[in-house]
């Protein structure tokens, strides 16, 4: 792999120009990768060829070049002001000449006019306006003229000799200010491109600058504050972040409470309250407490330079429609610069028209038949799209998964910690003990489960901590039966806890435990697991637990139905689980008890039926389904980063909302492609037609495509408005 910057590549026509030089070399362009926020190519697979081969081949396209590590580290030398804003300085001397040449122009012209009059006047053009013409023409197509050299070296005729030739008719039928006009409107459409496409990427930009380069490291020996730059900063070190400051790394909080706002990470509009054991994530901003947190991730490693990094790389996973629109422009522009030939040398030849008059029909053809609007009519849309789904804490990993979105037809879902919260509770004691209350039978589990991290002990912990419980009791002797329960001494008494199966090896089903029993009957086929406490003699009484359906899931597959998405659970928990899930959110498809082949053999059955399948999961054992899937949605903030890395997209605020959202921010961004798409070819058939009978000027074809570029544009960065 080798790694380059090249300077002034910040639009789409000059990235093909790059591409088109360089493909000899690089048999497929997939292995270009071309990063425009940065200004850096990426050459795959660099072993098939020399390196001196492939910068002779960099230099014949004109770009200036380094290599990516060199750029780093003299990046102040290279990042001049002139390097900056060459482009925008050449274009406002171009126009600035073209208009003194327009202004001496009419003077002289109006100045003939008082000294001979109307029978006397030249129609020549003055030398001196001829000469700022000439200038403008000069400057402002600095950069356009040797692309057009390059373009007709490798006889693949591209927008810059289209432009040139028609430059080039202009002048040869002495239309000076024309040539010039056309010269600068096309360095403004140039700048238009690469404006729009910085515009849309602002969201991205910002994520850069949201994090701070320092953080203030607690040393417990010295009970002081150490200011660190963030990359000296090692797992485990603790971070003191006081109110009104961003959070440098990703930590967990050890100390302190505050609110958090996070809405550059998840796209939370409202700050998230912090507490003991939460996640904080670098580039939040921490609103009004003093906070203790232990570092979790290098800065390098951080859930905001992981989103830096993938919306970088959505540039290689290009859409459809994009790739789409270069193909096609690669086959328009010869063809169009064939018709205007055709226009030019038909009608003088055989129908007896004047060469002059033809002649500047085919230069306004020429003119009209510029690819600009349709060119960046695509990309804008993409990255405009890319950057609004950013803005809203969804990580959109590829223009194409973002158009991929809107062809879905079913959506598969994990359960726990996709449709449910994952993270079990309590929903129900039932005490058939004569000896203790409620919170005593807490405090008796709670002794017993003391240092174990199965999630049913956490949602006995979490009882405890709601009801303010005090676990007065001290067990030992404790010792695990795997797969069924645990037991142990409290107060010299044998305390067991476990499943329904573990109850029937300690006890046996009594006519008194007929009616227990079938409470324990009922509360499995609805979902619950069970925690059953007994001793020696008696039992004692039960925990139902169960992971709580999220809040938003039941509008969410309401709002997918009615996208006419179908809707499936794919789940390894039980049958009664599983149906009281899917049936809390209108799930009308279930699937239980899979393992995750199981899901995979799913997913595939459900692509035979619906051909555009997505599957929404969390966890390691989600990772096959996700990837098999045509599009997969992982939960950014509970998920597992196997899951987040593996899928397309990531939901970084677990916001389920966020899934009809996109679906309907896909299809947004479809329909404005094809709305740029129509009117850029619909403007250029209408005025190749006002051409071919004589009723269309140089004047209207340039103001036609200026006109044009500016509305896709426009439309396109549309979609940044929330």
């Amino acid at each position: 792999m080798i790694e380059y910057k090249i300077y002034g590549m910040d639009c789409a026509d000059e990235v093909a120009v790059v591409k088109s030089a360089l493909l000899p070399y690089v048999k497929d362009d997939t292995l270009l990768q071309f990063n425009l926020l940065k200004g850096k190519l990426t050459v795959h697979n660099a072993q098939n060829f020399s390196q001196k081969e492939l910068e002779k081949k960099l230099k014949s396209t004109g770009y200036r070049f380094v290599i990516w590590s060199q750029y780093e580290s003299q990046q102040d030398e290279t990042q001049s002001f002139w390097h900056r804003n060459m482009r925008t300085i050449l274009t406002v001397i171009a126009g600035l000449s073209l208009l003194i040449g327009y202004l001496v122009h009419g003077s002289m012209h109006g100045f003939l006019h008082a000294l001979v009059g109307d029978e006397g006047q030249t129609h020549a053009q003055p030398v001196i306006s001829v000469i700022f013409y000439l200038g403008a023409l000069i400057i402002g197509g600095w950069y356009i003229y040797p692309k057009a050299l390059l373009s007709l070296k490798r006889l693949r005729p591209d927008i810059n000799l289209l432009m040139s030739i028609a430059v080039v008719g202009a002048m040869f039928l002495g239309q000076w200010l024309e040539a010039a006009m056309i010269v600068f409107l096309f360095s403004i459409a140039t700048l238009l491109e690469s404006w729009s496409v910085g515009r849309a990427r602002k969201a991205i930009q910002a994520l850069l600058e949201v994090a701070p380069d320092t953080a203030d490291v607690y040393c417990n020996h010295h009970k002081d504050l150490t200011s660190k730059a963030v990359s000296e900063v090692n797992i485990g070190n603790t971070i003191v972040i006081k109110p009104g400051q961003r959070i440098p790394l990703d930590a967990t909080v050890i100390k302190g409470e505050s609110f958090v706002n996070q809405a550059p990470i998840t796209g939370e509009s409202l700050p998230i309250s912090k507490k003991k054991d939460d996640k904080l994530y670098a580039g939040s901003l921490n609103e009004d407490g003093l906070l203790y947190a232990k570092v979790t991730k290098l800065a390098n490693d951080s859930t905001l330079a992981g989103i830096i990094r993938q919306v970088e790389l959505a540039q290689a996973n290009r859409a459809t429609s994009e790739m789409w629109v270069e193909s096609f422009a690669k086959y328009y522009t010869p063809l169009m610069m064939l018709f205007a030939f055709l226009v030019m040398i038909i009608p003088p030849l055989f129908f007896a028209g004047d060469w002059y008059r033809w002649i500047y029909e085919a230069l306004v053809i020429l003119v009209i038949a510029c690819p600009c609007a349709l060119v960046i009519s695509t990309p804008v849309s993409i990255v405009s799209g890319l950057s609004a789904a950013a803005g809203n804490g969804v990580l959109i990993k590829g223009g194409n998964f973002l158009e991929l979105a809107a062809k879905i037809k079913a959506i598969a879902f994990d359960k726990t910690g996709t449709i449910t919260k994952g993270k079990p509770s309590i929903t129900n004691i039932i005490n058939i003990s004569n000896t203790y209350n409620d919170q005593t039978l807490l405090a008796l589990a709670a002794s017993l489960e003391k240092g174990n991290n199965h999630p049913l002990a956490h949602a006995i912990f979490a009882a405890v901590e709601a009801q303010n419980i005090k676990v007065q009791f001290e067990a030992h002797d404790i010792s695990v039966i795997k797969g069924k329960g645990i037991q142990g001494y409290v107060d010299n008494q044998l305390i067991w806890i476990g499943s329904h199966q573990y109850f029937h090896e300690k006890m046996k089903l009594q006519d008194e435990l007929k009616a227990f029993h079938q409470q324990i009957l009922e509360l499995e086929s609805s979902g619950h697991s069970l925690l059953i406490i007994g001793n020696n003699d008696h039992v004692l009484g039960l925990f139902a637990v169960a992971d709580q359906l999220r809040d938003s899931a039941p509008a969410v597959i309401k709002a997918l139905n009615d996208e006419h998405i179908s809707t499936a659970l794919l789940t390894g928990d039980n049958k009664g689980a599983a149906k009281f899930i899917a049936k809390k959110a209108n799930l009308k498809e279930v699937y239980f008890e899979l393992l995750p082949q199981d899901k995979v053999t799913q997913i595939e059955s459900l692509k035979k039926e619906h051909h555009y399948v997505a599957m929404v999961g969390d966890g390691i054992n989600d990772a096959p389904a996700l990837a098999r899937a045509d599009l997969s949605f992982a939960m950014g903030q509970g998920g597992s980063d196997v899951a987040i890395e593996t899928a397309d997209i990531a939901l970084m605020s677990d916001d389920m909302r966020k899934l009809p959202w996109i679906i309907k921010h896909s299809k947004r961004v479809k329909r404005i492609i094809q709305q740029n798409i129509t009117f850029a070819l619909s403007i250029k058939a209408l005025f190749i037609l006002l051409a071919l009978f004589e009723l269309a000027s140089i004047w209207m074809a340039i103001g036609a495509d200026m006109g044009a570029s500016l509305l896709v544009v426009f439309n396109s960065l549309r979609l940044l408005k929330k």
